[in-house]
């Protein structure tokens, strides 16, 4: 696998084997074809995908990103842990 300091990843936590795939093809669409390609790449990425490869170069930016659209959608985070909560409720004793 590359060497994350050698693409400019600053964190790799949520990379996914299939995202790294994702990062290798699009350094060499980069080395063959220019910024343009890239750019064309990413736009036809999956959204999931493109949010954790973006996260990896940009995770500030992209956690700020995040929470502005969520207070423009009037989301909290609060919010968000009550989804959580309801997608995976805790065990129940029997």
């Amino acid at each position: 696998m590359n060497d994350p300091d050698d693409l400019g990843i600053v964190d790799t936590s949520w990379l996914t084997d299939a995202d790294w795939a994702v990062i290798n093809r699009l350094r060499r669409i980069h080395e063959t074809e220019g910024q343009k390609a890239v750019r064309k790449a990413l736009r036809a990425l999956e959204p999931e995908s493109y949010l954790r490869v973006a996260a990896a170069f940009f995770p500030d930016k992209v956690r700020e990103a995040i929470k502005d659209e969520m207070a423009e959608n009037g989301i909290t985070e609060q919010d968000l842990r009550e989804m959580a909560k309801k997608l995976h409720p805790s065990p129940t004793k029997q």
